[in-house]
């Protein structure tokens, strides 16, 4: 006998299990996750209940199964849905749902996270040299440049959280900007003396009108593909492939840098506003020089 079409087949929509539901608010909740993020978590555990069953009762034989439901899956997909499913097992013992996680029956991805580019001290010497030189000109758009360049570098700030970057959130008497980040988080990010100065001098060649630290001529914000646009125009004017720069790995660059000069990991991921310090330990691969090092003179063996 064939199986029953599922409600999903059938165009109609199944309701979750109450835990699914639970993790799924708890990662609205506790988390700060974005509604689109929530419903990649809600795509993907469906996808899973639709291949073995109930999720909440699966067996690690249940489990094992998804390697083939998820075959033909690339290995990008195939991590971000086994991902979810760690992190659904891990909330359901955390809560005493489970006394067993079965996620260790779950396929594994045969690749590594891509490293993040990365630009050097000298490249980022020369994008601010190029930037200095535009901004001693005191033309709006050289020093908007540099103001922009000092926050993506200086700070970390993401793309989208600097264009949209509001005139409230620079105070007048703190080095300190209010960022709304990923899920409407908030974090205080610090702002060096030298970006105060270049933002100071921006804000008074920018003018009234609009509620954006860096208006659109059109209204609203600047977008973040002229942000793009405009950094890769001063790369090119620096002597840079303007293909290595870009917003993102600016705010690489910054966490890179930081940590190289000694900053904590845990302070690193409140700069960067990562909900999950397994974000942050990205960066790691870039010092281990440093560690080398700090291992063979801190050790107790190494004194010995």
């Amino acid at each position: 006998m064939l199986p029953k079409p599922s409600l999903a087949s059938k165009g109609v929509k199944a309701r979750a299990e109450p835990a699914v539901e639970d993790f799924l608010s708890m990662l609205a909740v506790q988390r700060g996750a974005a509604p689109n993020t929530i419903a990649a978590y809600r795509r993907d555990l469906a996808g899973a209940a639709e291949a073995i069953g109930c999720l909440s009762t699966a067996t690690r034989e249940d489990i094992s199964r998804l390697s083939v439901a998820f075959a033909d899956l690339a290995p990008a997909s195939l991590a971000r849905k086994s991902s979810a499913l760690r992190q659904f097992y891990g909330f359901l013992v955390d809560e005493g749902v489970r006394e067993d996680d079965p996620s260790g029956a779950l396929p594994r991805p045969k690749t590594r996270r891509a490293l993040p580019r990365l630009l050097g001290h000298e490249e980022i010497g020369a994008l601010f040299r190029q930037a200095e030189e535009d901004a001693a000109s005191r033309t709006p758009e050289g020093l908007r440049m540099l103001a922009l360049l000092e926050l993506l570098y200086g700070s970390g700030l993401r793309a989208t959280e600097l264009v949209s970057l509001p005139l409230a959130a620079v105070p007048r008497d703190a080095p300190f900007l209010t960022i709304t980040g990923k899920g409407g988080t908030q974090r205080m990010v610090p702002v060096s003396a030298r970006a105060v100065k270049a933002l100071s001098d921006w804000l008074v060649a920018r003018g009234g009108g609009g509620r954006f630290v860096f208006p659109s001529p059109r209204g609203g914000f600047l977008s973040r593909v002229r942000l793009f646009q405009l950094l890769r125009d001063l790369a090119l004017r620096a002597g840079l492939d303007p293909e290595k720069v870009s917003p993102h790995v600016l705010r690489h660059a910054f966490a890179t840098h930081l940590l190289e000069g000694g900053a904590d990991l845990r302070v690193l991921q409140t700069l960067l506003g990562h909900a999950d310090i397994a974000t942050t330990q990205i960066y790691t691969h870039v010092d281990s020089a440093r560690l080398v090092a700090l291992v063979n003179q801190r050790h107790p063996l190494a004194r010995s």
